[in-house]
């Protein structure tokens, strides 16, 4: 059920059923919520149940079924024991006749703190609905009520779910897919109301840091602010943001009202960290339009059993991670030089990639589901993240449209226009009518660049794109780099151990492998940290003797290094631009050239 023109079984009027869900969590500490699901009204002789196997926004399926226990089912009245048996991996089945009243109860353990799956401790209970609810087929369209039983009094309950009046805890779902898009935050927790635009908004953070609040609602009020004068306004009534201050995650979960965040606990207070954090909040902030508004038609509605495949997650997730370095920009968070430090480290991540040479665009989106959240050795060798070339590919476009129309138009005019064609109906999107659109507004055919930068692996042109612009990329210099060798090492638990070996390096050549404890080189011990400025005592075409532990066998490798390669690239002005590429970079900017070059 990947396509809208497929709808849902409905075997009986929905409008005979009561849904009501309880989530409870008496003992913290054991990592169990008990969940009960109250069903009247039922006029079937059996009632199946299905849990979804991924969340939308995060294309893995994760089994979410793996984590449930202590599954069982009475009926209300006596409470007697019903017979039920699971069909599938995700699918119970319960012999109901000839009741019409249900409960279910079953436990979910939930010890994962990431923004898509569920975290329960003495602190707080974190839950996302397709990681704690179940569906019955044919009713996902039903509303149902949720009601939260704290463990003690002092937790706070957040989420964006409207409150049931006059009952208390209890909130209101107008049917599945708003469910699975309403995440719960409950627990000792700090809350931070603001308004922007006249609209209501909530900061609502879990765990402790140097986060200062005043100027986080300072400047998220400043990206809300400027998000919606690129979009004409705000398509929520109210809007919250649940954070989580935590050892060392990192990531975010957008929702159509609101969205979660998992960001290092100290990491606000060095400048370039907590750009970092406002770039995550542009991102997930954006998403409320472009994902959970714009979408790709095969996501249109979404099939909680299985994939849900699409090549459009570039424009879905690159295209907000072009706009997430912009936007802070944009918004007065930082300035032209930041902008231009964060779109060169982007470059460089994608450049030193030689999954690039591997791996279209359209195909990494496609294979989203089997490849970027099941990362292995070779990952950088066969494959690029369709956020990260999805990205890079948007700056082009957004180039290419600003040169051709004197910044008269640009990907903000593309954002628009998917919005009033898709999104604000919410009308999935085809990828040749994304194409269309974009190609409208650029005013010129686009056949040749969709078919070379995504579906197929050709370089990226960057100084073509750049140079109207008066811009260039430039390659760090590479005279203080020690020769290739195509290894990285890291030291764990006080073993140097290969983590990559890049494709047609010098080391992959001399047979060396992941997994391999890197011991010598040329008879004399190196550690990780050692290796770079080992390998500056030798020139490129010596051949050194590299020793190794290969699955606990000693084993040494002549290994010829290569000339060094650029680790960092940088977009910088060019020395004597013309008056025209000075115009289109100011326009394209806002700031004048002498601000950019200064």
């Amino acid at each position: 059920m990947t396509e809208a023109t497929q709808t849902r079984p409905n075997p009986q009027p929905t409008t005979q059923i009561e849904l009501h869900y309880q989530v409870a969590m008496p003992q913290p500490t054991t990592h169990l919520f008990e969940v009960s699901l109250q069903v009247k009204g039922w006029q079937s002789a059996f009632l199946d149940l299905k849990m979804p196997v991924w969340t939308p926004g995060s294309y893995l399926v994760r089994e979410y079924s793996r984590h449930i226990q202590d599954f069982e089912a009475y009926s209300a009245n006596p409470a007697t024991p019903l017979l039920w048996q699971k069909l599938a991996k995700n699918h119970w089945q319960i012999n109901t006749a000839p009741l019409s009243e249900i409960t279910i109860r079953y436990r979910v353990f939930a010890n994962d703190l990431t923004v898509r799956t569920n975290h329960l401790d003495a602190t707080h209970g974190y839950f996302n609905g397709a990681a704690l609810f179940f569906w019955i087929p044919g009713l996902e369209q039903q509303a149902m009520q949720v009601t939260i039983a704290p463990p003690t009094a002092d937790w706070q309950i957040a989420t964006p779910l409207p409150a049931v009046p006059g009952q208390a805890n209890t909130f209101w779902a107008k049917d599945f897919d708003t469910l699975v898009d309403s995440p719960f935050e409950i627990g000792q927790q700090q809350q931070y109301d603001f308004e922007v635009l006249g609209k209501p908004h909530q900061f609502v953070v879990w765990g402790h840091g140097n986060l200062e609040p005043d100027r986080l609602i300072a400047d998220t009020q400043k990206i809300i602010a400027t998000e919606a004068e690129l979009f004409g306004g705000l398509p929520y009534d109210r809007y919250l943001f649940l954070l989580h201050l935590s050892a060392q995650g990192f990531g975010g979960l957008e929702h159509k009202d609101s969205c979660t965040l998992n960001y290092p606990r100290l990491g606000f207070r060095a400048e370039d960290r907590y750009h970092r954090f406002m770039q995550l909040v542009a991102h997930e902030f954006f998403h409320l339009w472009n994902v959970k508004r714009i979408r790709p038609k095969a996501l249109e509605v979404f099939d909680y059993e299985a994939e849900n495949y699409t090549p459009s997650l570039w424009f879905s997730e690159g295209t907000t991670s072009f706009y997430d370095l912009i936007l802070p920009f944009r918004a007065g968070i930082y300035g032209v030089r930041d902008y231009f430090k964060a779109l060169s480290q982007e470059i460089t991540r994608y450049l030193v990639t030689p999954g690039r040479q591997v791996q279209p665009l359209g195909e990494s989106s496609f294979d989203a589901w089997i490849k970027l959240y099941r990362r292995d050795a070779n990952s950088d060798n066969s494959q690029i993240s369709y956020y990260l070339k999805g990205e890079m590919v948007s700056l082009l476009l957004d180039l290419v449209i600003r040169a051709k129309s004197d910044n008269g138009r640009s990907l903000d005019d593309v954002m628009r226009l998917m919005w009033q064609k898709f999104g604000q109906d919410e009308i999935g999107f085809t990828p040749e009518q994304l194409q269309s659109v974009i190609e409208s507004i650029a005013e010129t055919d686009l056949s040749e660049f969709f078919q070379r930068y995504l579906h197929s692996t050709a370089e990226l042109p960057f100084d073509e794109y750049l140079a109207p612009f008066g811009l260039c990329l430039q390659p760090k210099d590479t005279s203080d780099q020690p020769p290739f060798l195509g290894l990285t090492v890291k030291s764990e638990a006080g073993r140097d151990m290969v983590k990559f070996v890049e494709i047609n390096s010098p080391a992959q050549q001399a047979g060396i492998d992941t997994d391999d404890e890197l011991l010598a080189i040329d008879g004399l011990r190196v550690k990780a940290d050692q290796l770079s400025d080992r390998l500056k005592d030798y020139k490129p075409g010596d051949t050194l003797s590299i020793t190794v532990f290969h699955q606990d066998l000693l084993q040494t490798y002549p290994v010829t290094l290569t000339a060094p390669r650029p680790t960092r690239y940088e977009v910088t002005a060019i020395a004597h631009p013309s008056p025209q590429q000075q115009i289109l970079l100011e326009g394209w900017l806002g700031v004048s050239w002498e601000a950019i070059v200064a």
